[in-house]
C-alpha cells in the first residue's frame, strides 16, 4: 500500500460548509466586479508523495451567476515515493480485490495509458483478459499517463509540466534538465557489426554509462542481446534477455521487444548502473546493432556559494567563482575534467555587496618623523587622531571618545638605536725587506653595526695604513735614506682601502665610477659624474640637490689615464732586474702605485663565500685611480681573500626534476621532490633537511598532469585472484577487459575486437610445488551408543599431493605424530533413561594375564592375553588378545617398542581387539603394547634358538657389546644387574610397567635359559629335544610323521604367574653371593625334575588328539609345582581324556593353635591365629597351606593391599610369609588368599603389637543402588538405597582377646544388635537407620573405636504434593501460562509469540541434579531458542514462541540412586485465512459491479491483523457480478480548451453531452433533456486568466560613480519596478512571475584605475630586543597621474602594511647601561616609563 495519505472524492463539499464560514480575505478588483468571495484556504494534498493535488473554493455573493470558475487546483507532494510505496493506480484497483465481481474475487492490476478516457479507473483481472472500469474517475493526482507528468483532477486529465504546475508546457530536456537546453549531455549514436570467431560466442557492443537517458537498440540478424551491470558500489549482475517484456535492471526499467529477425531494447533511464550490451552468437551470419543514446557529461561546472567579503566594515563586496564537479563520485575535481567536454561553459563569477554597515571610528597616525640621528640611538615623532570612514569612502576627524575602545598608537619612539660606524684595522703586513730598514702595510675598513663595510667613518680618526719596520739583520749596501717600499715577493696582506662616498643624511659629493680611457694606448683622459646627494631617513630614499647645496671641496670629475706604450706591449719585468726597472720607471714609480680599495661583494648571501680585496692603479698625490698600465706591474700586490656571509642560509625549497611520466597517453602523472632544506656550509657542502613548515614561501607543487590525451585501446589485465591451492600445483584467474583510457583519466570499456594486440593469458598455473605430508581424515562415525557416553572414530591415511596436483598415500612416518583424539573423541547422547540405576561412568579396562609362557615344542599356533612374557620358538604363528571392557574393540591399536603397528603381509592388526604374527622371526621379538584409550598393557615375546638358547633382539635398543655381555654373565651378576634395573621384585601391574619401561622385558631372560640349558632334565626329554632340533635341520618337523610321533611326549608350553618367577628371584637374590650360584642351579633343576613329572601325570589328558577348527583354548592345569603348570593349547575340539582327582574350589587349611616359637628371635604360626610382636621377635613366619583341583594360586595382602615384598618381607617358595625384623608399621591383618579357575578362599593372620587391640579397616566409598545386600568393613562409606540389608564388619584382634562394643551416633546401642561374628547386621535399612556406626575394640592393654556413616539414598521421583512447585511457578511468572511436567507428558497450547513455564517437580536425595533438552538436545544447543532457567533448574521459561506446532521439552533429574525423565510439549496455535460474506457492490449500475468476498486472518476464531496470515495460503476468492443494468442519465464533459488569452482576460469552452450507460457497458447519447431532469447542464464557457498583464520596466543606467571593485571597475544602478501594459505602476510582487531585470552592473570607470603605492621602509628602531619596528608611507595614487586619491578608491586591493616589526633578536649584553646616546633626552621627556626606553636607557632612567 501507498503510505501517502489522500484525500477522499468527497472532501469539498464536506469542507463547503466551514468555507463559507470562514472569513473573508481581501478582495482583488477583479473579485469585486464580479461579486465573488475571497478564494478559501488550499485544501490538504490528496497525496503526500509522488505529485498530488490541492484545490481551493470560492463563493458567489450575488444572487445571480458569478462567471469564472469557483474551484482552483495545484500541484502539492512533489517529492518522489519510496520504492515500497508502489504504484498509485494499482493501490486504487487493488482496493477492490476484496470485493465480488459477477460472484467472483479477483486480484486487481492496472490498465493504464487508455486515450479515450485516460482519468477512468481500469483494471484488468489478472491472469484473465477481463478488463472493468471500477470508478468513473480515478483520485486526484493520478498519473494520466505512466510516462508523463499529466494528472487527473476531478476525473479530467491536466497538463502539468516539469516543474510540476498546472498547465505549464515545460518540458525536461533530452538530459532530463527540466527546461534545459540539451548541454548537460551528449548525443552517442553508432552501429556496430558482430565479429565472431570460432573461439568466441559473445562480444561487448557497447558501453552505456550511468545516468545516461533515452537508449534505443535495434538489433537485426541471427544473435541475441544481453545485459551486463555494475553498479557505483562495485555489485555486477548479468541478465539475459529471452523474452519479450518489460524487466527491472538494477533498479533501472528495460523494454525489450524480441521478433524472428530483430531484437528491440528500450531504456528510458537515467540508468543506476554502468550497463555493457553484448551480442550471443546463435548463428552463421553476421548480426548488425545500431544503438542511440544520450550519455551524461559527469564533469559539469558548479556554481560556489559567495565568497567572505572584501571588507568587514564600511561596504565591500564579494563574488562566486565555479568549481567542477564529478556527478558519479559527488566531489570537486581539477578544472581541466570540466574543460574537457566543449559543451560545458563555465560560469561567470557574481558580484554583491556586502557588510555596508559604516566602520567605526579608528585611530589614524601620520608617519613618523625623520630621526634626530642617523645612528647611535634617535627619536622621532607622528600625530595620531581619531577619524571616522563613511561608505563612500570619505575620512573625517572624530572625537577621541570614540576610538577609545582600542589603545591608542604611541607619538613618540626612538630611532636608529645601531652604533655608529667605526674603523677597523686589519693585522700588519710582513715587512718589505728582510734586513735594514722597510715599510709594512695593513686594511683599514670602516665597518657599521651590521659588520658591513660602508661610509659615514669620520676621516680625522682613521688609524694610518703604512708604517716603518726594522728588521735587525744587517743589510751589506749602502744605508737607503728612505724605507723600501714593498717589492713583488712581500704583498702578502693589503694596502689602504681606499673608502668609497656614500650618502649620507648630510648634503654630500657623490662620485660616480669614471669611465673607460679615452685612448687605446698612451696617455688619454676619464670622466665621471658627481652629484650632490642627500638620505631621506624616513624613506631610506636618496634625492639629488643642487651643486651649491653640498659643502666642501668638490671631487674631480676627470683625470688623465695612460693605455701603455703604443709600440708595443709591456716588456716583462726579471726579478734580478727590478732595481733597474724602478729607476728608469722612476716618475712613473713616484707619481702612480698600486693599492688596495676594499673588497669586492661577497661571492654568497650566506652559508660562506669569498670576498676579494680590490687592487687598483692610485695617483698619488690626487688619490685618484689611473690605468693599470701606469703601474709597475711587477709591484703588483698578491691576491688577497676573505671569507664571508658565514651565517647558515634560511631555510628554502629545494625541487628536483620532473620524473618521466607516469602514462604515455591518458592523463598522467608527473612528479618531483620537494624538500625544505637550509644549507650550513658552501665549503664543506653541509646541508640539513628540515620540516616543511620551516620554508615560509608556497611550497611548489610536487605533481603535474602530463600527456593528457586519449589512449589507443589496448588490454588491461586485472590483479590475479588468489591460487586455488596452497601447494600441488594450483590455478588462478584475472579478468582481461579491452579498455581505453581517455584523456579525462576515466576507462571506456570496448569490445575486444578493438584491442589488435594478443590478448594476454586470463588463467595461470600456480603453486607448483609438493605438498607437506598431512594426514587424510574420514569422517567421524556415528556414536557407539544410542543413549549416553560413547565414542566415535574416524580413518586416517598419510597423504602427499604432488606438484602435479596428483595425490599418492605414503609411508605414515611421513606425516606429523597425530593425537590419539584426532581418531578417537568421546560423544554424549541423551541419557539413558533407566529408573533406579544411574549410568556407571567408568574408565575402559584391559584384562591383563600376569603370566609366562615358555614353549618347548613346536606348534603351529598360539594364543595369549597380553599382559605377560612369551618365550617361543620360531615360525610359530601368534594371536595376541586384548580383552577390554568399557571400550570399543575396533578402537584399540597395537604398537611394538612403541611405533605404531598397521597391517601388513606379515602382520595382521584385526578390527575386534586381537594381534596376529604369522610366522615368528627374530625381528617379532620385543615389545607389544596394546591401548584402550587411556588405558595400556604390554606383552613381551621373546625367541628360543638352536641348542635352546634365547634368540639376541636385533640391535635396536642397545648395543651388539651390551647384548654379548647380557648372555655371558653369571647368575649373580644378572641378578645383581635385574635388582638394579627394577628396584623392585613384587608382581604388581605398576611395578610391571616400570620393569617394562626400565629393562625392555628382560627381567626373566636369565632364569628361562637356566631352565632350558639345565643339564639334569630326564634322558628321554633330552632325547626328544635332540630330535626335534634334527628334524628342524633336515625338514619342518610338520612334514615328517615319524619325527612328530617321537616328540609327542615332549610338553607343550609351561606356563607360571609372574609373581611365581619374581619371588624365585627374589629369593635367589637373598641368599649368601658366594652361595647363590650353587644355589640357583640346585632350584633350577629341582624345578626341571618337576616340571617333567607334572607332565607325565598328565599326559594322557592332554595329548588327546583331536583335530577340530577354531581358536585355541588353554586347558587348567591339574598339577601345581612350585608356581608351574603345564598347559597345551588346544583348539575347541581338543580336551582331556579322562581325569584322576574331581576339580574342586580352593580351600585354605585352618589349623587351630597357638603360635609356635621355635626360638627366642623366631615365631612362625598358621592362619586363623594372632601374633603379639615381643621386643626381641627377630621373625615371623606365616604358614598358608591351600588344597584344591586345579592348584590354587597363593597370593598375600595387607590390610586389604597387596604385600610389597622387599629384602625384609619375603615370600617362601612353600608360599609361606616372612617377616624380617619385624617393626610397628608391619601391625596388621595378613591375609592369604588362594585362588584357581573355580573360585577363591582367605583367611587372615593378625600381628598385634604387644597384644594391644587391632582392626581391621577400610576407607574406600561404597555406593550400592541394585544389589540388594552389602558387606563392608569398618571404616568405610555406606551410599546405599532403601530396603537393602548391610553387613559391617569389625575384625579385630588382640591378647587377650578384645571385647567388641557398638554404637549408633555415639550412643551405644541399648538392644543388641543383630551381630555374626562380630558384624553388625542392619536389615531392610530406612531413612531411619541412617547415621554414624562406631566399633571399638577393648582389652587390657587398651582400646580401638574405627566408625562407618551410613547414608540411604533416595532416587529422583515425583513428589505426592504439588503445591509447592505451583507457588514457585506463579511467583516467577503471575501472567505467564505455566505447565508441569510429568513422566508419562503433559501439553500447553499456546498462542504465537507467547512465553512459557515449566516446572520440573521432583524430589530426591542427595537433591538431584536437573538438566532440560528440547527434543533430543540440551536447551543450550539450541539455536535460536530463547530461555531461562530459574528456581536452580526447576524451571524453564521458555520466551517467544513461534514455528512448528508443537515444542517438546524434557527435564532430566539424576543424584547418585538415579535419574528421572519427564516430559511436556508445548502446542502453537497457528494463523488461518477465513472467507467472509461478500461486500457491497463497487458500481450501483452498469457492467462494473462486483462484490468481493472479504478475507479475514483469524487466530481461535478471532480477527487478528491480516500481516499475520502473509505467509499463509490465501483461498481462491472469485468476484461477484452485481447491479448488471442500465444506468440513469448523466452529463459527460470533455476537458477545458486553452484560453483564448494569456492574460486580461480569456475564455475556454468544452464540450458537454448527456451520455446513458448500458448494461453492456456501452454509453449512448441521449436528447439532453433527459439528463436536465437529474441535474443540472454543467457550463461549458468560462472566463480565463483574469490577472492583468504587467511587465518589469526600468530606468536608464546611472553615472559609473559607485565604489570601485576593481582596476578600473565601478558599479553603476538603475530603477527597476512593475507596471502594466498601459504604464500603470503597481507592487513588485504583481510581476514576481516574470524574471526581474538587474538593477546593477559593473562599469569602467578611470576613477578606479588606482593603486597602492608604498615607499621605503625606515630604519628598524632597534638593533635588538622586542620593541624594533620599522614604517612606510602607503598611500592610494591614480595610474595614469601618479597622484595621490582618497584610499577608499583602493579599498578593492588589500593595504599593505605600513609598519613592521624587525630585528626581533634577544640582546646579548643584560648589563644595566645605555644603548643610545640620546637618553638625556628621554629623561627630560619623562619616556623611562616606556617600557622601550626604559631598556636603551638603562642606566640614566635607573638615576631618574
Amino acid at each position: 500500500m501507498e503510505c501517502c495519505r489522500r484525500a477522499t472524492p468527497g472532501t469539498p463539499f464536506l469542507l463547503l460548509a466551514f468555507l463559507l464560514l470562514s472569513s473573508r480575505t481581501a478582495r482583488s478588483e477583479e473579485d469585486r466586479d464580479g461579486l465573488w468571495d475571497a478564494w478559501g484556504p488550499w485544501s490538504e494534498c490528496s497525496r503526500t508523495c509522488g505529485g498530488g493535488a490541492s484545490y481551493s473554493l470560492r463563493r458567489c455573493l450575488s444572487s445571480k451567476s458569478c462567471e469564472g470558475r469557483n474551484i482552483r487546483y495545484r500541484t502539492c507532494s512533489n517529492v518522489d515515493c519510496p520504492p515500497e510505496a508502489g504504484d498509485f493506480r494499482a493501490q486504487q484497483c487493488s482496493a477492490h480485490n476484496d470485493v465480488k465481481y459477477h460472484g467472483q474475487f479477483y486480484e486487481w492490476l492496472p490498465v493504464s495509458n487508455d486515450p479515450d478516457n485516460p482519468c477512468s479507473l481500469k483494471c484488468q483481472a489478472k491472469g484473465t483478459a477481463l478488463v472493468v472500469e471500477l470508478a468513473p474517475k480515478v483520485l486526484d493526482g493520478t498519473r494520466c499517463y505512466t510516462e508523463s507528468l499529466d494528472m487527473c483532477i476531478s476525473g479530467l486529465c491536466q497538463i502539468v509540466g516539469c516543474d510540476h504546475q498546472l498547465g505549464s508546457t515545460i518540458k525536461e530536456d533530452n538530459c532530463g534538465v527540466c527546461n534545459g537546453d540539451g548541454s548537460t549531455c551528449r548525443l552517442v549514436r553508432g552501429q556496430y557489426k558482430s565479429q565472431l570467431t570460432a573461439t568466441k560466442v559473445d562480444n561487448t557492443v557497447v558501453g552505456i554509462p550511468y545516468g545516461s537517458r533515452h537508449i534505443r537498440l535495434v538489433l537485426k540478424g541471427p544473435d541475441h542481446l544481453y545485459l551486463e551491470t555494475k553498479t557505483l558500489q562495485g555489485a555486477k549482475g548479468e541478465n539475459s534477455l529471452s523474452s519479450t517484456g518489460i524487466f527491472l535492471v538494477d533498479n533501472s526499467s528495460v523494454d525489450f521487444q524480441k521478433f524472428p529477425d530483430k531484437e528491440i531494447l528500450r531504456m528510458a533511464g537515467p540508468l543506476t548502473a554502468d550497463f555493457i550490451v553484448k551480442i550471443r552468437s546463435s548463428g552463421p551470419e553476421n548480426s548488425t546493432v545500431q544503438f542511440i543514446f544520450y550519455q551524461p557529461i559527469i564533469h559539469r561546472w558548479r556554481e560556489t556559494d559567495f565568497f567572505p567579503c572584501s571588507a568587514t566594515c564600511g561596504g565591500g563586496y564579494q563574488l562566486t567563482s565555479a568549481e567542477c564537479y564529478d556527478l558519479r563520485s559527488n566531489r570537486v575535481v581539477a578544472d581541466q575534467y570540466c574543460q574537457y567536454y566543449p559543451e560545458n561553459v563555465k560560469p561567470k563569477p557574481k558580484l554583491q555587496e556586502c557588510n555596508l554597515d559604516p566602520c567605526p571610528a579608528r585611530w589614524e597616525a601620520t608617519p613618523w618623523t625623520a630621526c634626530s640621528s642617523s645612528c647611535g640611538g634617535g627619536i622621532q615623532s607622528r600625530a595620531v587622531s581619531c577619524v571616522e570612514e563613511d561608505i563612500q569612502g570619505h575620512v573625517s576627524s572624530a572625537e577621541e571618545w570614540k576610538c577609545m575602545y582600542t589603545p591608542k598608537m604611541p607619538t613618540v619612539q626612538p630611532c636608529n638605536i645601531f652604533d655608529c660606524p667605526k674603523w677597523l684595522a686589519q693585522e700588519w703586513s710582513p715587512c718589505t725587506v728582510t734586513c735594514g730598514q722597510g715599510l709594512r702595510y695593513r686594511v683599514v675598513l670602516c665597518i657599521d653595526h651590521r659588520e658591513m663595510h660602508t661610509g659615514g667613518c669620520s676621516p680625522k680618526t682613521k688609524p694610518h695604513i703604512k708604517e716603518e719596520c726594522i728588521i735587525p739583520t744587517p743589510c751589506y749596501k749602502p744605508k737607503e735614506k728612505l724605507p723600501v717600499e714593498a717589492k713583488l715577493p712581500w704583498y702578502k696582506q693589503a694596502q689602504e682601502f681606499e673608502e668609497g662616498a656614500a650618502v649620507s643624511e648630510e648634503p654630500s659629493f657623490v662620485p660616480e665610477a669614471w669611465s673607460a680611457c679615452t685612448v687605446t694606448c698612451g696617455v688619454g683622459t676619464q670622466v665621471r659624474t658627481v652629484r650632490c646627494q642627500v638620505l631621506l631617513s624616513f624613506s631610506q630614499s636618496v634625492a639629488d640637490l643642487p651643486i651649491d647645496e653640498c659643502g666642501g671641496p668638490e671631487p674631480a670629475s676627470q683625470r688623465p689615464c695612460y693605455a701603455g706604450p703604443c709600440h708595443g706591449e709591456t716588456p716583462e719585468v726579471n726579478l734580478d732586474e727590478t732595481d733597474g726597472l724602478l729607476g728608469g720607471l722612476q716618475d712613473f714609480d713616484q707619481l702612480y702605485d698600486w693599492e688596495y680599495e676594499g673588497f669586492t661583494k661577497c661571492s654568497e648571501s650566506c652559508g660562506g663565500g669569498v670576498q676579494e680585496a680590490v687592487v687598483s692603479c692610485l695617483n698619488k698625490q690626487t688619490r685618484e685611480p689611473a690605468d693599470e698600465n701606469l703601474c709597475v706591474t711587477s709591484r703588483r700586490p698578491p691576491q688577497l681573500l676573505k671569507s664571508c656571509s658565514l651565517d647558515p642560509c634560511p631555510a628554502r625549497w629545494e625541487i628536483g626534476k620532473w620524473s618521466p611520466c607516469s602514462l604515455t597517453c591518458g592523463v598522467g602523472l608527473q612528479t618531483r621532490d620537494v624538500f625544505c632544506s637550509h644549507l650550513l656550509s658552501r665549503e664543506i657542502n653541509e646541508t640539513v633537511i628540515l620540516a616543511d613548515e620551516l620554508c615560509h614561501q608556497p611550497k611548489p607543487t610536487t605533481v603535474q598532469a602530463c600527456n593528457r590525451f586519449n589512449c589507443p585501446p589496448a588490454w588491461y589485465p586485472a590483479q590475479w585472484q588468489p591460487c586455488s591451492r596452497t601447494c600441488g600445483g594450483g590455478i588462478q584467474k584475472r579478468e582481461v577487459l579491452c579498455k581505453q583510457r581517455m584523456a579525462d583519466g576515466s576507462f571506456l570499456e570496448l569490445p575486444e575486437t578493438f584491442c589488435s594486440a594478443p590478448k594476454p593469458a586470463s588463467q595461470q598455473a600456480c603453486k607448483k610445488d609438493d605438498c607437506p605430508s598431512e594426514w587424510l581424515l574420514s569422517d567421524w562415525t556415528e556414536c557407539s551408543t544410542s543413549c549416553g557416553e560413547g565414542t566415535q572414530t574416524r580413518s586416517a591415511v598419510c597423504r602427499k599431493v604432488l606438484k602435479t596436483g596428483v595425490s599418492s598415500i605414503v609411508n605414515s612416518s611421513l606425516c606429523p605424530p597425530l593425537p590419539f583424539s584426532s581418531s578417537i573423541r568421546p560423544c554424549m547422547l541423551a541419557t539413558c533413561a533407566r529408573p533406579g540405576r544411574p549410568s556407571a561412568k567408568h574408565s575402559p579396562h584391559i584384562a591383563a594375564a600376569r603370566k609366562v609362557y615358555i614353549q618347548t615344542r613346536r606348534q603351529r599356533k598360539l594364543h595369549f592375553v597380553v599382559g605377560g612374557f612369551a618365550y617361543l620358538l620360531p615360525k610359530t604363528a601368534v594371536v595376541l588378545r586384548c580383552p577390554t571392557r568399557r571400550f570399543r574393540k575396533p578402537l584399540i591399536t597395537w604398537e611394538k617398542d612403541g611405533q605404531h603397528l598397521i597391517s601388513s603381509a606379515h602382520v595382521t592388526v584385526a578390527p575386534f581387539g586381537y594381534l596376529k604374527i604369522h610366522r615368528l622371526k627374530p625381528s617379532d621379538a620385543g615389545i607389544y603394547t596394546c591401548s584402550a584409550g587411556p588405558a595400556r598393557e604390554q606383552f613381551v615375546i621373546k625367541l628360543i634358538g638352536g641348542n635352546r638358547k634365547l634368540v639376541a633382539r636385533p640391535l635396536s635398543l642397545r648395543s651388539e657389546e651390551e647384548a654379548l655381555a647380557a648372555r655371558k654373565a653369571s647368575p649373580k651378576e644378572a641378578l645383581q644387574t635385574h635388582k638394579h634395573q627394577n628396584g623392585i621384585f613384587s608382581n604388581g601391574s605398576k611395578a610391571e610397567k616400570r620393569g617394562l619401561a626400565a629393562d625392555g622385558g628382560g627381567r626373566y631372560d636369565d632364569l628361562v635359559s637356566r631352565l632350558l640349558e639345565q643339564g639334569g632334565w630326564p634322558a628321554e626329554l633330552l632325547a626328544s629335544w635332540e630330535l626335534q632340533d634334527s628334524a628342524e635341520r633336515n625338514a619342518s618337523s610338520e612334514e615328517d610323521p615319524n619325527a612328530e610321533q617321537a616328540l609327542l611326549r615332549l610338553p607343550f608350553t609351561v606356563v607360571t604367574e609372574q609373581q611365581r618367577l619374581d619371588d624365585i628371584l627374589r629369593n635367589l637374590s637373598q641368599q649368601p653371593e658366594e652361595l647363590r650360584d650353587v644355589y640357583s642351579k640346585r632350584l633350577v633343576a629341582q624345578l626341571a625334575q618337576e616340571i617333567f613329572r607334572s607332565h607325565l601325570e598328565h599326559q594322557d589328558a592332554l595329548l588327546q588328539p583331536s583335530e577340530r577348527r577354531g581358536p585355541p583354548v588353554a586347558v587348567p592345569p591339574r598339577k601345581h609345582v612350585s608356581g608351574f603348570s603345564f598347559s597345551r593349547i588346544l583348539s575347541p575340539g581338543e580336551g582331556g581324556g579322562g581325569s584322576r582327582r574331581p576339580l574342586r574350589k580352593p580351600v585354605i587349611v585352618r589349623k587351630i593353635s597357638a603360635a609356635q616359637q621355635l626360638s627366642a628371635s623366631e615365631v612362625v604360626t598358621h592362619l586363623g591365629q594372632t601374633v603379639a610382636l615381643a621386643s626381641g621377635t627377630l621373625s615371623v613366619l606365616l604358614h598358608c597351606e591351600a588344597i584344591g583341583n586345579p592348584r590354587p594360586t597363593i597370593s598375600w595382602a595387607r590390610n586389604g593391599e597387596e604385600v610389597q615384598f622387599s629384602d625384609r618381607i619375603l615370600l617362601q617358595p612353600d608360599d609361606s610369609l616372612q617377616i624380617l625384623a619385624p617393626v610397628e608399621a608391619d601391625v596388621g591383618f595378613y591375609t592369604c588368599n588362594a585362588s584357581n579357575a573355580l573360585g577363591y578362599d582367605s583367611v587372615s593372620i593378625a600381628i598385634t603389637l604387644a597384644g594391644k587391640p587391632l582392626m581391621k579397616t577400610s576407607r574406600e566409598t561404597v555406593i550400592n543402588t541394585e544389589e540388594p545386600a552389602i558387606t563392608v568393613d569398618i571404616g568405610s562409606t555406606v551410599k546405599t538405597v532403601q530396603g537393602v540389608n548391610v553387613t559391617i564388619n569389625c575384625q579385630v584382634a588382640g591378647v587377650p582377646e578384645a571385647e567388641v562394643t557398638w554404637f549408633r551416633n555415639k550412643s551405644k546401642l541399648g538392644s543388641p544388635p543383630p551381630l555374626h561374628e562380630g558384624s553388625l547386621v542392619l536389615t531392610a535399612v530406612s531413612s531411619l537407620d541412617q547415621g554414624l556406626y562406631s566399633c571399638r575394640a577393648a582389652n587390657l592393654h587398651g582400646e580401638l573405636t574405627e566408625s562407618t556413616e551410613l547414608l540411604i539414598l533416595e532416587p529422583p521421583h515425583v513428589p505426592t504434593r504439588l503445591d509447592d512447585i505451583r507457588a514457585l511457578l506463579s511467583a516467577t511468572g503471575p501472567n505467564l501460562p505455566s505447565v508441569l511436567t510429568s513422566p508419562l507428558g503433559t501439553q500447553l497450547v499456546l498462542d504465537p509469540g507467547n512465553s512459557a513455564l515449566l516446572g520440573c517437580p521432583v524430589k530426591g536425595d542427595p537433591t538431584p541434579n536437573i538438566t532440560w533438552f528440547h527434543g533430543d538436545q540440551p536447551v543450550a544447543n539450541v539455536t535460536g531458542l530463547m530461555y531461562h532457567i530459574l528456581a536452580a533448574g526447576q524451571i524453564l521459561q521458555v520466551a517467544n514462541l513461534s514455528g512448528g506446532s508443537h515444542r517438546d521439552f524434557s527435564c532430566l533429574a539424576q543424584n547418585e540412586a538415579g535419574t528421572l525423565v519427564q516430559k511436556a510439549s508445548l502446542m502453537i496455535q497457528d494463523y488461518w485465512w477465513s472467507l467472509d460474506r461478500p461486500a457491497t457492490c463497487s458500481a450501483s449500475c452498469g457492467n462494473r459491479g462486483v462484490q468481493q468476498p472479504r478475507l479475514r486472518c483469524l487466530l481461535n476464531s478471532t480477527e487478528v491483523d491480516p500481516t499475520h496470515c502473509a505467509g499463509k495460503v490465501r483461498p481462491a476468492v472469485q468476484p461477484i457480478a452485481c447491479n448488471r443494468r442500465d444506468c440513469p442519465s448523466r452529463w459527460m464533459v470533455t476537458s477545458w480548451s486553452a484560453c483564448t488569452r494569456s492574460c486580461g482576460g480569456g475564455i475556454q469552452t468544452r464540450r458537454v453531452t448527456c451520455q446513458k450507460l448500458k448494461a453492456s457497458g456501452i454509453s449512448t447519447p441521449v436528447p439532453s433533456d433527459m439528463c436536465t431532469q437529474l441535474a443540472k447542464r454543467p457550463v461549458d464557457t468560462q472566463a480565463c486568466n483574469q490577472q492583468l498583464c504587467v511587465e518589469w520596466a526600468f530606468s536608464s543606467w546611472s553615472q559609473c560613480s559607485g565604489p570601485c571593485i576593481g582596476p578600473r571597475l565601478a558599479v553603476q544602478h538603475r530603477q527597476v519596478f512593475c507596471q502594466t501594459l498601459d504604464g500603470i505602476t503597481l507592487p513588485s510582487e504583481q510581476c514576481s512571475a516574470l524574471p526581474r531585470p538587474v538593477s546593477t552592473q559593473n562599469c569602467w570607470s578611470e576613477a578606479c584605475s588606482v593603486h597602492w603605492r608604498v615607499s621605503l621602509w625606515t630604519l628598524c628602531t632597534a638593533t635588538c630586543g622586542n620593541y624594533g619596528f620599522q614604517s612606510r608611507r602607503v598611500e592610494c595614487v591614480h595610474t595614469r597621474t601618479n597622484k595621490a586619491v582618497p584610499d577608499h578608491l583602493c579599498s578593492w586591493v588589500p593595504r599593505p602594511a605600513n609598519w613592521q616589526r624587525c630585528n626581533i633578536t634577544p640582546c646579548e649584553n643584560t648589563e644595566c647601561r645605555d644603548t643610545t646616546r640620546y637618553c638625556e633626552k628621554v629623561k627630560q621627556l619623562k619616556l623611562c616609563q616606556l617600557n622601550q626606553f626604559k631598556s636603551r636607557c638603562c642606566g640614566t632612567c635607573a638615576k631618574a
